[in-house]
């Protein structure tokens, strides 16, 4: 977004809302409303969605992919992470014509291969794209070093692929459900997604995710406030400045279970349950 507004370029932040259920339509991201035939479309979207986990797949994946296929449009895709999802989603599946076309399918070892410190992602898109994208880099990015490269290389053998593929699906999927469902029998209400490791939940009336995060602190625990996860907010600075603006996320948050071992998961909801019930006993809530 820093470097479209430094560019010129029009953009627009697609509304993940309550309303919509934090998983707006295909074509909000494709809308033509307003614009000339010229004008191109470029969608930038993550499938699973953080922080929410909404996913796209099976038939309204394969619609946005042939949207993005049309003329004037585009896509990049951002897959991080496909593998979290049950079963594994890649719009790659159902994409035509990859050479004709502005889509670009973005990965990384960070999520699927478990690797974040080797800092590896790869991009699948059309020959005159790639090697644009090639040229560019030459200058314009530092690039990684030899030795992750060749770590990568190994991680993508195809057993170990395989093998990772079931391991992380098998895991996040039983961590999602028992998270999901200790959440639930607290009162929080879940927008939650299929995909990714984060939960992302509705705090009681009258608790703020910053209230939240203060009861939090004092046992050690933290969680990402809504309004960090705002696209709008880094680019409206003067509006969320005004002291009467209030987010619409203020009362969101994002839970992560991805770092944490099964065997953390009773002093976790422990943890949670004692928050909200002191909350409640000072308020009155029921």
């Amino acid at each position: 977004m820093d470097i479209m507004q430094s560019a010129g370029i029009s953009f627009k932040a697609v509304p993940y809302t309550k309303e919509n259920g934090f998983h707006p339509p295909n074509s909000a991201y494709f809308d033509r409303a307003g614009l000339t035939a010229k004008t191109h479309v470029f969608a930038v979207m993550s499938n699973p969605q953080n922080p929410t986990g909404q996913t796209r797949y099976g038939q309204e994946l394969k619609e946005f992919i042939e949207l993005a296929e049309q003329s004037k449009n585009g896509c990049l895709l951002d897959e991080a992470y496909e593998m979290y999802h049950d079963p594994q989603v890649s719009g790659i599946q159902y994409v035509k014509d990859i050479n004709n076309s502005n889509i670009f399918l973005a990965g990384a070892a960070t999520k699927g291969l478990q690797c974040p410190g080797i800092r590896i992602g790869w991009v699948v898109a059309s020959k005159k794209n790639i090697e644009t994208l090639q040229n560019f880099s030459s200058f314009g990015m530092g690039g990684v070093s030899h030795p992750s490269q060749l770590y990568c290389v190994k991680l993508l053998e195809p057993d170990r692929v395989k093998q990772a593929r079931a391991a992380i699906q098998k895991h996040y999927s039983f961590q999602r459900e028992r998270y999901g469902k200790a959440f639930e029998k607290m009162g929080l209400k879940l927008y939650t997604g299929t995909g990714g490791f984060y939960h992302w939940m509705e705090l009681p009336e009258g608790l703020t995710c910053d209230e939240l995060n203060e009861r939090l602190f004092k046992r050690g625990a933290a969680i990402l406030r809504g309004m960090d996860a705002d696209m709008s907010r880094p680019h409206a600075m003067q509006k969320h400045l005004d002291p009467e603006y209030r987010s619409p996320y203020i009362t969101f948050f994002r839970f992560s279970f991805g770092p944490l071992p099964p065997e953390s998961f009773e002093d976790d909801i422990k943890i949670m349950s004692e928050v909200l019930q002191e909350y409640k006993q000072e308020k009155g809530v029921a």
